[in-house]
C-alpha cells in the first residue's frame, strides 16, 4: 500500500471537541487527487491507523483537510489527534481511498450527523461547483458542537443546507419523514455519522420506499456486537492447504497474522474495507458495515477483521 509522507500545516479548534488538520505532501509536491466522499488512513503515535474523510474542495491538491472528534469511547485514534499531533508534525498516510463516492443523479439529499458531515460537506462542495441540484441537511447536539459552521455559512451553497440542533426548538429540527416522503428514482440519498443517525436515516427511507440502490451511507464506526456465542472454526489458505484454527476468542485475521498469513488490516472492526477478502468455499457470518446486503447474500467475500464462520471451515483466496 502506497504511504504518502504529509506535514500538519494547520490544527484549528472547529467546535466543543472536534479540531480539523491541514496536510500538506513533506516535500512540497503535488497530494494525489480525490473524489468527493474519500477518506485517508492516517498513521498515529502508538501504532494506531484511522480513517478520517476529507472534508475539504475535491479539485485541491496542495492539502487534505480532516475533522476529527475527541471520541470518550475512542480506541486511541481521536485522543492522539487532539492530543499527540502537532503543525509541524509528519505523518505517515494512504493515498485516498473511495467507497462513498457521488453517483450521477438528478438531485441529490445530503445528511450529516455531528462529525459526519465531513464526507458531505465534500459533496456539497462539488455538487455545487457542477451546478447540481441538491439540499443538504446537518444535524448536531448544539451550535457550539455545530463544525464548519462559519465555512458553510460563507459558501455559495448557504441556501441549501439547514442546520438542526437538538438543543434547538421543535420547529428546526428535522422531519425526516417529511423530507424522505415521495422517493424518486432521480433523487439519491447519502447519509454520514454516528450509526445510530444512519440506522434511522436509512430505515426511515426504506419505509417511505426507496430503492436501496439510491441509499448511500458510510459509518464511522462498528456497532458493538455480542460475541459471547461465539465458536471456534478453521480457515483453509488456498495457496498452500494449510488449516488454521480460529479460536472462539480471536478474530481470523489475528490467526492468520500469528501464522505468517499478511492481509491488510487497518480499522480492525469491518467498516474501511481493507482487509477484503474472497471466499471460495464455506459461509461466513458477516458483521461489517462495508459490504452492502447483496454483497454479503453472495457469500464470495468477506472482511476477516471481524466477521466470522457459519460453517465449520472458510477457505479463503489467500
Amino acid at each position: 500500500m502506497t504511504q504518502l509522507s504529509v506535514k500538519v500545516v494547520s490544527k484549528v479548534v472547529e467546535a466543543i471537541d472536534i479540531v480539523s488538520l491541514e496536510l500538506a505532501s513533506a516535500d512540497g509536491k503535488h497530494l494525489p487527487s480525490f473524489s468527493a466522499g474519500a477518506h485517508i488512513d492516517v498513521n498515529l503515535p502508538g501504532g494506531i491507523t484511522r480513517q478520517y474523510s476529507l472534508l475539504n474542495d475535491a479539485a485541491e491538491q496542495h492539502r487534505y483537510v480532516i475533522g476529527v472528534l475527541k471520541d470518550p469511547e475512542s480506541r486511541g485514534g481521536s485522543v492522539a489527534i487532539h492530543d499527540k499531533v502537532n503543525v509541524g508534525d509528519v505523518l505517515q498516510i494512504s493515498t485516498p481511498k473511495n467507497h462513498f463516492e457521488l453517483v450521477p443523479a438528478q438531485r441529490s439529499l445530503l445528511l450529516a450527523g455531528g462529525i459526519g458531515v465531513t464526507p458531505i460537506l465534500c459533496m456539497a462542495r462539488r455538487l455545487a461547483q457542477t451546478s447540481a441540484d441538491f439540499e443538504m441537511h446537518y444535524c448536531t447536539r448544539s451550535p457550539e458542537r455545530t463544525a464548519f459552521q462559519k465555512d458553510i455559512q460563507a459558501s455559495s451553497f448557504v441556501d441549501r443546507v439547514h442546520f438542526h440542533y437538538d438543543s434547538g426548538d421543535d420547529a428546526q429540527k428535522l422531519n425526516l419523514k417529511a423530507l424522505v416522503a415521495g422517493p424518486s428514482d432521480s433523487t439519491h440519498l447519502y447519509v454520514c455519522g454516528p450509526t445510530g443517525f444512519i440506522d434511522f436515516v436509512v430505515n426511515t427511507a426504506k419505509e417511505a420506499g426507496w430503492s436501496s440502490s439510491h441509499i448511500h451511507f458510510e459509518y464511522f464506526g462498528a456497532a458493538e456486537i455480542d460475541t459471547s456465542g461465539d465458536q471456534s472454526f478453521q480457515v483453509k489458505i488456498a495457496s498452500t492447504g494449510a488449516m488454521l484454527d480460529v479460536p472462539a476468542d480471536k478474530s481470523i485475521t489475528q490467526v492468520l497474522e500469528e501464522n505468517g498469513v499478511f492481509v491488510p488490516v487497518s480499522c480492525e472492526e469491518g467498516v474501511c474495507g481493507t482487509c477484503l477478502t474472497r471466499v471460495l468455499e464455506g459461509v461466513p457470518e458477516h458483521r461489517d458495515m462495508y459490504l452492502t446486503e447483496d454483497e454479503q447474500a453472495a457469500n464470495d467475500q468477506m472482511l476477516p477483521c471481524c466477521s466470522r464462520a457459519k460453517t465449520p471451515v472458510l477457505v479463503l483466496d489467500l
